[in-house]
């Protein structure tokens, strides 16, 4: 999502900057051989939602007319394919999926006059190309005759076979250039981008593996910004250097996900920490110490650095009472003068959806590809299955009349948002309840993925039609179970944990009865040694 690109003092105090995270696992490094590949969508103020593009022909010299995926400000016209694939999502019928996040670089790079951000990109894009080498192609084609009008963006495409990463910046004001490098992630190894760039030194002897536009060193030296061998050129170093803020709030993001995955990875955790300008960077990817499934990856976009040095302490006056492992944005605060910062972990607040793109070549394409979706904070929702074939959307994903200002109990980001604002300032104490929920139904999920599979690969050998119905409803069919196991978390909540007390329970059957747990012991403790015998209730001889 959208990160502002301003001086790194303003760059802290932003808002609206480091937005979004993305992990990619390769298909030998996943339990059942898929490519997997997820995006948290972080922007404050965005309305969540699951788009559909339909599959279509188009007459020559048809026109399509382009709007900020961001601002919806309309940038101009480009010409249409002549066919176009259905998408659902951030996956395609041919199961390609992109994801993005946003880094910014240099300033003088960005070009107002392109047409094509890096949202409208994307799903342009989408609709265009079957593989990931494909997807490569027509993006850097289409943003080489129309411009490019996003700051620096790292790209995550990805189809059954391969997964690459990409990273793209314009030219400057007025030059519909662009200059862009992709690198195949390895099919052992796991790769994730989180808001600051990642590619560094590449092959480009390597054909096979390295794309990049001809200009990619040739305009830096142009500019002044390189001047040495061009084995020696990094792309990173050279067009959005990684500051404080760059490896603090968003590489270690990267950091937090390889760390559940190798061995003694603590080694990167002062180029996290982002204080000690000569620590050793990070390597683009890591190949695991064990296969990743899709729970994995779901679980790695519900991170808050548990367990690392870099957790945020739930115990502190920040988490509040009920241990709460979220903080209140911009991500700096000034005190007397003095500027402080919170970490910035991979689940947040703010995400407007999320999803897991499960990428099988092993199956038929329409059923192989699998879009793990949800609405709001990965941490606070259950991910439901929406085929790559699908073209309608479940009604809580896309419900008539609401929108960022008006509210729907039927629609599923308004929903999951007014359960999870309720949970977050009591987490400790309402959490376990919305776990509960999430799981069971996560598990029923992947429990059945076998066997509705099953029905529609044997119905597509002689009704595909029928088959990609099946699969349809049956998405459908989970979003709306999810919904309404939504709706009655809620009402538990409200009932069960009303007035700051808990009602008690008996076979499963709320009670009128009530207890009263008061401060957990740390709070109780911290608020003693904060106020001393101020409220200490007097012994009284006897």
């Amino acid at each position: 999502m959208k990160s502002l690109i301003l001086s790194a003092a303003m760059l802290l105090a932003s808002e609206g900057a480091f937005a979004c995270s993305n992990l990619i696992v390769g298909k030998k490094a996943s339990v059942d051989g898929s490519v997997l590949v997820s995006y948290n969508a972080d922007d404050y103020g965005m309305f969540g939602y699951l788009c559909h593009y339909p599959a279509g022909t188009h007459p020559k010299g048809t026109m399509r007319q382009i709007y900020d995926w961001d601002s919806g400000v309309y940038h101009g016209e480009i010409e249409e394919a002549p066919v176009t694939y259905n998408v659902i999502g951030n996956i395609n019928e041919f199961q390609l999926s992109i994801g993005e996040t946003t880094y910014g670089g240099r300033e003088e790079m960005v070009d107002s006059t392109g047409i094509l951000d890096y949202g409208s990109l994307i799903y342009v894009t989408l609709q265009r190309a079957k593989t990931a080498r494909e997807a490569i192609s027509v993006m850097t084609s289409l943003v080489e005759k129309y411009g490019y009008n996003s700051e620096g963006e790292t790209f995550s495409i990805c189809d059954p076979n391969e997964a690459w990463i990409m990273e793209m910046q314009g030219t400057g004001a007025g030059s519909k250039g662009v200059v862009w490098v992709a690198l195949r992630i390895p099919d052992d190894a796991i790769c994730a981008h989180a808001n600051q760039s990642r590619i560094g030194k590449f092959n480009m002897k390597d054909k096979k593996n390295v794309l990049y536009s001809k200009n990619v060193i040739s305009y830096a030296r142009k500019m002044g910004w390189f001047n040495g061998k061009d084995s020696e050129f990094s792309w990173k170093n050279t067009y959005a250097f990684p500051d404080f803020s760059g490896r603090r709030f968003c590489d270690a993001r990267v950091w937090s996900f390889f760390n559940h995955y190798a061995d003694d990875f603590d080694r990167y955790l002062p180029w996290a920490l982002g204080k000690d300008k000569d620590a050793e960077d990070m390597p683009l990817w890591i190949v695991p110490n064990r296969k990743l499934s899709v729970a994995d990856v779901e679980n790695g976009m519900r991170d808050h650095y548990e367990g690392t040095a870099l957790a945020l302490d739930t115990t502190s006056i920040g988490g509040g009472i009920y241990e709460m492992p979220y903080r209140p944005t911009p991500l700096t605060f000034t005190v007397d003068g003095k500027q402080y910062f919170n970490e910035r972990p991979i689940s947040t607040q703010q995400t407007a959806f999320t999803f897991v793109s499960q990428l099988r070549s092993w199956l038929p394409r329409e059923i192989g590809g699998v879009l793990w979706f949800g609405n709001d904070d990965a941490n606070m929702v259950a991910y439901t299955p929406v085929y790559c074939g699908n073209t309608v959307q479940p009604a809580c994903y896309n419900t008539k009349g609401a929108d960022a200002v008006t509210f729907s109990s039927d629609n599923a980001f308004w929903l999951c948002n007014m359960v999870s604002n309720m949970v977050y300032p009591r987490y400790s104490q309402l959490f376990p309840e919305l776990k509960a929920v999430r799981d069971s139904l996560e598990t029923s999920y992947f429990a059945n993925q076998t066997s509705i599979e099953k029905q529609a690969a044997d119905l597509y050998q002689t009704d595909k039609a029928a088959a990609l119905k099946l699969l349809n409803n049956y998405s459908n069919a989970k979003a709306d179970e999810m919904l309404a196991n939504w709706k009655r978390l809620a009402t538990r909540i409200i009932v069960k944990y009303n007035d700051m007390a808990v009602k008690k329970e008996k076979d499963g059957k709320l009670l009128q009865s009530v207890t009263r747990p008061g401060y957990p012991a740390s709070f109780g403790r911290k608020l003693v040694k904060e106020t001393g015998d101020w409220y200490a209730v007097p012994v009284e001889k006897k």
